[in-house]
């Protein structure tokens, strides 16, 4: 019995039935496609339950696509390739990916082997068993280099739970496992694969999620995406994360409030002033006057913008029908068709 297999039984044991969808971004990766697909059946090969491989070719153009679709040729209907029109980033091909899995437990992780697949059902096994919606992995021993990965990465995790006080050590790992009823009710854009915990932690309890120590190894081939730059991206996207957070309900409590806060100010000093024109005093030509003119005037258009917000808020949530990606059509596919059967 191989090392894979052995992980593979111990942590599916006593494990509740579900079928698996396994959810893999890759931009430019075509040194990496048959490899990670190889590991990813080495690591599920004694896997007892039914489950697919979803990757997602980000608008490639170095033979990611041909690579894909070859490996989905020689492997089965359960190796579902998805091609994107272009770059989306990695947020949109991420969702385009849960958009399409069919599984009961959804796992995402890079395509670069540096996340370790042999981690998979461990990940799974904790989620299903201590009945969590969220298990995130844990990279307690990172592969990466220090000044443009190490370092940015811890920047960015203390941000992350300084905002959204979530006590996640490595938010940044792709290796997480999620319950899909619950995944799918988080829509994704922008930059926001990183926070995917805090935007769970609107439809679901924090006590219900959790992370995990996991493998992590070096890049061997392919370059990587990542940069010291992303550190702020991820400021940029904290800004973000905590308005919707907060009022992504209620956007007109956020530029109301600010809109009274500057109105009453402009209002102190109109008030002020008025009390020395009373007193006989020449207030035409004060800058103070002109600065609580435009202090009531931004306070009105503050208050005015929170009205739109609410009307805008709610117009995007009736619809429903919002994806941050387009792909191209895929065939119909039998509901029973396309999954990895054990033996």
């Amino acid at each position: 019995m191989t090392l894979a297999t052995q992980v593979s039984t111990h942590a599916t044991t006593d494990v509740p039935p579900h079928r698996l969808s396994i959810v893999v971004p890759m931009y430019n990766e075509v040194d990496n496609v048959e490899p990670f697909v190889t590991a990813v059946h080495d690591a599920l090969a004694d896997y007892p339950f039914e489950w697919e491989l979803l990757i997602v070719n980000d608008g490639s153009r170095d033979g990611t696509q041909k690579a894909l679709d070859e490996q989905a040729r020689l492997r089965g209907p359960h190796v579902r390739p998805i091609h994107l029109w272009r770059n989306f980033r990695q947020t949109a091909a991420m969702q385009a990916g849960i958009d399409a899995a069919r599984g009961d437990v959804i796992v995402t992780l890079d395509g670069d082997l540096q996340n370790d697949p042999k981690d998979i059902p461990k990940l799974v096994a904790r989620l299903l068993r201590e009945d969590l919606d969220l298990v995130a992995g844990w990279r307690q021993k990172r592969q990466d280099g220090m000044l443009l990965r190490k370092i940015p990465s811890r920047i960015a995790n203390r941000l992350i739970r300084k905002i959204t006080q979530l006590e996640f050590q490595d938010l940044g790992c792709s290796l997480k496992a999620y319950r899909a009823s619950v995944l799918k009710r988080v829509s994704l854009y922008g930059e926001m694969h990183r926070f995917i915990p805090a935007w769970m932690a609107t439809v679901t309890s924090p006590a219900r999620m959790a992370e995990e120590p996991v493998s992590h190894h070096a890049r061997t081939r392919g370059e990587s995406k990542y940069g010291i730059s992303r550190t702020l991206r991820v400021v940029l996207d904290l800004l973000a994360v905590n308005f919707f957070l907060r009022f992504s309900g209620r956007p007109g409590h956020f530029f109301g409030g600010v809109g009274l806060a500057i109105g009453m100010i402009g209002g102190l000093i109109l008030t002020y002033l008025a009390g020395l024109k009373l007193m006989g005093e020449d207030i035409g030509g004060r800058p103070l006057l002109w600065l609580g003119f435009f202090f009531v005037l931004g306070g009105l258009q503050f208050l005015t913008t929170g009205v739109l917000a609410e009307l805008l808020i709610r117009i995007y949530y009736d619809r429903g029908e919002v994806a941050p990606y387009h792909t191209s059509k895929a065939p119909e596919m039998d509901p029973s068709a396309g999954w990895h059967h054990h033996g």
